[in-house]
């Protein structure tokens, strides 16, 4: 394991390590109390951090890496990857979120998994079994992937050997996450949305400056090739490809965790206007950071390994004094974890709580301190097995990140929005969507003339939604429909 970096860019590198890693440390105890604490934080989480944690837990090494290098390939076409994310987040915030805390409150919800299972309770066990199969698939992947984005980050930044990069960011993880759980990770996403903030506005103005002025910059861009600067180059298709990656919001449960976890419905409006700003000043940023760093590497050879995802860090270590370079290098890191962690306590949630608790143990009194032993357990075989999938990954941190997001946007988005919004929708409509959603969307990938149509999470989503409508409507719907929409509405509690 070679180290070639600057010591001094290693040392504020370590501190900021060191940092998130004491908050775990302080966290540890409230999140030991039990496992609502350990995966909602007991639902007493505030606005600005609820805000913080939904936005940053959502953007990954996508944005840093992946929207970055999009943007240096194709210009500012690579604004259609945003866009579509950040205008159904702040509808989730609004409207999505409340009921779904609402329902939450009530019937002592702490997983997806929980809400269908007592939205529909007569077909609790079997959603709980293909939610849980669907979420460890899917996020397995999609926790892999941000592993895969940390060996990047330290290949580019700091010379390390990508397998040890792989390993270093993995052990990071693991520690404040099983040490400190929910609240360890949301307040982490705190500091990193602040981290990602600084490094995502703070970098492409350094560069652009750096290069003479905006003007330059865009004439550059214009003199290597106009459609740099045309944002409807690639298409109407490809367009609406880019802003249905919004459709997966309201299926990623990493994100819509935090909806739960926030300690009232009427905090929802404000959190709504933090994370939206945030959203678009770190969107935006990606967007300048790749268009201007095309004009600073104008060959993809002057990349390093010739990888257009390895330009954020690239563009700091040309440009920043290795302090700030250490600080830029910990946002990067700060997107991987604030993503990495949240989905492992996903999925450690549908396992413990969903399988162990809810399934196994129906009827049972199982102590809380013991769920909660479990579950860092669970977390620590699940970073394992990401690990491996990490170490023989062949495919970019954008696409393995896009098809897991796919994957859970199609089997979750359409039949939560469905079950919060349509009365008659049924449990076996739940059950039938979800696995259409997630069918079409892994065959739509692996088939290489469908997936040269589109983005794997259209069909999905489409289809998810219109099998979920079919069989509801071919089935019975809850005999408690009534009741379970006036608690959804706040008619009743």
């Amino acid at each position: 394991m070679t180290v070639t970096a600057e010591p001094l860019a290693i040392v504020s590198f370590i501190a900021y390590l060191i940092l998130i890693i004491l908050i775990g440390v302080y966290a540890s105890r409230f999140s030991s109390q039990g496992i609502s604490e350990y995966f909602v934080g007991g639902r007493r989480m505030n606005r600005f951090v609820v805000a913080l944690s939904a936005v940053v837990s959502g953007r990954s090494a996508w944005l840093l890496l992946g929207v970055t290098g999009m943007a240096w390939s194709v210009g500012v076409q690579a604004v259609w990857s945003v866009m579509g994310y950040i205008i159904v987040e702040i509808w989730l915030f609004l409207y999505y979120a409340r009921r779904l805390r609402r329902f939450a409150e009530v019937r002592n919800v702490i997983t997806i998994p929980d809400f269908f299972a007592e939205r529909f309770p007569a077909h609790e066990k079997l959603i709980r079994i293909v939610l849980v199969a669907i979420i460890l698939i899917f996020m397995t992947g999609y926790v892999s992937a941000q592993f895969v984005a940390g060996g990047k980050t330290f290949v580019s930044g700091f010379g390390i050997d990508p397998f040890w990069g792989i390993a270093i960011t993995a052990l990071i993880v693991l520690t404040y996450t099983v040490v400190g759980g929910f609240l360890a990770v949301s307040l982490t996403d705190v500091l990193q949305g602040f981290l990602m903030l600084f490094s995502l506005v703070l970098l492409p103005l350094l560069l652009i400056v750096h290069l003479g002025g905006w003007a330059f910059v865009a004439g550059q861009l214009a003199a290597f090739d106009p459609l740099m600067l045309d944002p409807y180059a690639l298409g109407l298709g490809a367009a609406i490809g880019g802003l249905a990656i919004g459709l997966g919001s309201p299926g990623n449960p990493h994100i819509i965790s935090r909806y739960l976890s926030i300690e009232n419905e009427a905090q929802l409006k404000t959190a709504c206007m933090v994370g939206t700003l945030w959203n678009v000043l770190m969107a935006w940023g990606a967007l300048f950071t790749g268009l201007a760093g095309r004009v600073l590497f104008p060959e993809l050879s002057m990349l390093p390994e010739g990888d257009t995802e390895n330009l954020f860090p690239h563009i700091a270590q040309t440009l920043l004094h290795p302090v700030f370079f250490g600080v830029i290098m910990a946002s990067v890191f700060a997107a991987i974890m604030s993503s990495a962690d949240s989905q492992l306590l996903v999925a450690a949630s549908s396992l413990v709580r969903d399988v162990t608790e809810k399934m196994l143990g129906k009827g049972q009194h199982i102590p809380q301190e013991r769920l909660v032993r479990l579950s860092r357990t669970v977390v620590v075989v699940l970073v394992l097995v990401s690990l491996f999938f990490a170490w023989v990954a062949q495919d970019l941190v954008f696409w393995l990140v896009l098809f897991a997001w796919a994957g859970l946007g199609a089997a979750i988005g359409p039949t939560s929005v469905l079950a919060l919004y349509w009365k008659r929708t049924t449990g076996a409509g739940v059950v039938a969507g979800m696995l259409s959603g997630a069918t079409v969307t892994i065959v739509w990938r692996l088939t290489d003339s469908l997936r040269a149509i589109s983005y794997e999470l259209i069909p999905g989503f489409i289809a998810g939604l219109l099998i979920t409508v079919i069989v509801s409507l071919l089935t019975q719907p809850p005999a408690d429909a009534e009741q379970q929409f006036d608690l959804l509405e706040g008619k009743s509690e």
